[in-house]
């Protein structure tokens, strides 16, 4: 399912990378690029256009209070008052004015006028002696007043205040700024504000860009649609697949699983926002230590409440081909591609469990079969030899000795167990035995009805404990495989020792939780021992094992009926 995405670490070779999906439209990342940026625009162009507007507020009220305070310090000036009181007031005052325009800045021009609004000062000599184009009747009314009019230099503001002398209004003062000057004052501002609007764009483009960037990866490139369509396929094929498929991040969090895996683990049917801890679940703890763990293994064997299960997990990495070409250099650089967390696949082993002890039980009977047939055939040899020598007494003797001892052991289990599967059973691995040189001794005590325990678990128990037994005990000083079957106060003991060199003491705690194998690589004996403490489990029994020489396997089962 995670072919296009996940690279578990098994395919290296980059012809063996798959091939990439189909990526339609803008990607996520230019869309969400492309957005921000419009915003950024429309927000720094407004916080521009407004910073403008407030600096000319705050230019024009600057330049409106330089401007009052010019003209009322002229209209108090005693100079003022006497030149404006004397014959020829212009000779004194546009010297004096010019001075002043000289050295203030912010005034473009000073007009001192008489109470009629004859003009004596202004700054084009030529409109010298005549009337002033303005409002004068607050300075006649003797209050200070500003306004904005169009006069000889075009459209200003300007103040006017009225000038005494001892108590008499001799005339007035106006003195303003022109609104060309003015603006050209507010232009002079505005580099200032489109540098800091173009540093505040450039700013948060290169936020966005890097944003953006990070969206790419993480989206490898894919736009709104594509990642619908994806989400769509792979969550399709998620819950389609046969076996159980459980995703976890890098906190060995489950946060993913298809409805195999939840009926296998036991899982709620949703997720959780947060994630899922292993340990908070009903999951058996060997699953759950694996999880947080997050070791690599494959075809592991573990035992849940009612089935065996065949564990896979593998490290989930983004494939390098998947990834942006700049991303791929930096984790080429670093050698690995970025761990995204682990995917865990589960595999269902009851039904295999059940064909394989079927089988199990037939391979059994044919191997018994077949040594019963090889033994049949030398004794038959042996007798026809001693017929054709003439010793037919001996060779009656021999077949009557051979059929009493066959079929003594044939009864003695048979009498002893009333199931017909597990005495076959016994018989055939009798059988089995004698051909590998092993003595098996068989004790049994009581009856088994044959209603209360089905063929297949008994056949399992009994026949993955001894092929364990006979497999370790071939070869060895003694050669012997001990069965002993017993029923008391309605409990079935089923115990299996064999002269084998035993089981390791760091193999015991793991031996039949995680059903491992005590030899390296064998794959079956581990299955096998699953398969045990599966049955077992299931029909309500303890098993235990321990070391005396060899080792000892000990089955209790209840039977309730």
């Amino acid at each position: 399912m995670s072919d296009h995405f996940l690279d578990s670490g098994t395919a290296s070779a980059a012809a063996n990378e798959p091939a990439p999906l189909s990526r339609d439209g803008w990607s996520l990342a230019l869309l969400i690029f492309i957005g921000q940026m419009l915003v950024m625009l429309l927000l720094v162009s407004g916080l521009g256009f407004a910073a403008y507007q407030q600096q000319n507020k705050v230019i024009l009220a600057d330049r409106q209070s330089t401007v009052a305070a010019i003209t009322v310090t002229l209209a108090n000036d005693p100079f003022v008052g006497s030149a404006l009181s004397s014959k020829n007031p212009t000779e004194q005052l546009q010297p004096y004015v010019q001075k002043v325009l000289d050295r203030a800045e912010s005034v473009d021009f000073i007009t001192i006028m008489t109470p009629d609004a004859i003009r004596v000062t202004h700054p084009d000599p030529s409109q010298i002696g005549k009337k002033y184009i303005g409002s004068t009747a607050q300075a006649l009314a003797g209050q200070t007043y500003n306004e904005q009019a169009t006069g000889t230099l075009g459209n200003s503001v300007r103040t006017i205040a009225p000038v005494y002398r001892d108590g008499q209004l001799v005339g007035m003062v106006s003195s303003g700024f022109t609104m060309h000057n003015l603006q050209l004052i507010y232009r002079s501002e505005l580099p200032q504000i489109l540098l800091f609007s173009a540093l505040a764009l450039l700013l948060a483009g290169f936020t966005s860009w890097l944003f953006s960037r990070y969206v790419n990866q993480a989206t490898l490139g894919f736009g709104p649609a594509g990642l619908r369509r994806l989400y769509a396929f792979y969550f399709s094929a998620l819950h389609s697949v046969q076996e159980g498929l459980v995703l976890l991040d890098r906190r060995h969090r489950i946060v993913l699983y298809n409805q195999e895996a939840a009926r296998l683990l036991r899982l709620p049917e949703q997720v959780p926002a947060e994630g899922l801890d292993p340990g908070q679940t009903a999951m058996p703890e060997t699953l759950a230590e694996l999880m947080r763990t997050g070791r690599s293994c494959k075809d592991e064997i573990h035992l849940g409440m009612d089935t065996v299960l065949s564990v896979s997990q593998s490290p989930a990495r983004l494939s390098n081909a998947k990834l942006p070409r700049r991303g791929r250099a930096r984790w080429h650089w670093f050698g690995t591609a970025p761990l995204t967390g682990q995917v865990l696949t589960l595999k269902d082993l009851t039904e295999v469990q059940e064909l394989a002890g079927e089988v199990r039980s037939l391979k059994t009977f044919s191997t018994a079969l077949r040594a019963q047939t090889h033994e049949h055939a030398n004794r038959l040899h042996t007798i026809a030899a001693l017929i054709e020598n003439g010793r037919a007494d001996e060779a009656l003797e021999f077949a009557v000795d051979d059929r009493q001892h066959s079929q003594q052991l044939t009864d003695a289990i048979v009498h002893s167990i009333d199931d017909v599967y597990l005495s076959s059973l016994l018989v055939a691995k009798a059988a089995q035995a004698h051909e590998r040189g092993v003595r098996l001794d068989i004790t049994a005590h009581g009856t088994v009805p044959n209603d209360v325990f089905h063929a297949t678990d008994l056949v399992t128990i009994v026949g993955n404990l001894l092929d364990n037994a006979l497999d370790v005990s071939v070869g060895t000083a003694e050669a012997t495989v001990w069965v002993e079957v017993s029923v008391l106060d309605n409990e079935l003991m089923i115990l299996v020792a064999d002269s084998g060199p035993g089981i390791e003491p760091e193999f015991l705690e793991n031996l039949l939780r995680l059903g491992v194998s005590t030899k390296e690589g064998v794959l079956p004996r581990g299955l096998g021992l699953a398969l045990v403490q599966q049955a077992v489990l299931r029909l309500g029994g303890t098993i235990s094992v321990d070391n005396d020489a060899g080792a000892i396997f000990t089955v209790s089962l209840p039977m309730a009926a």
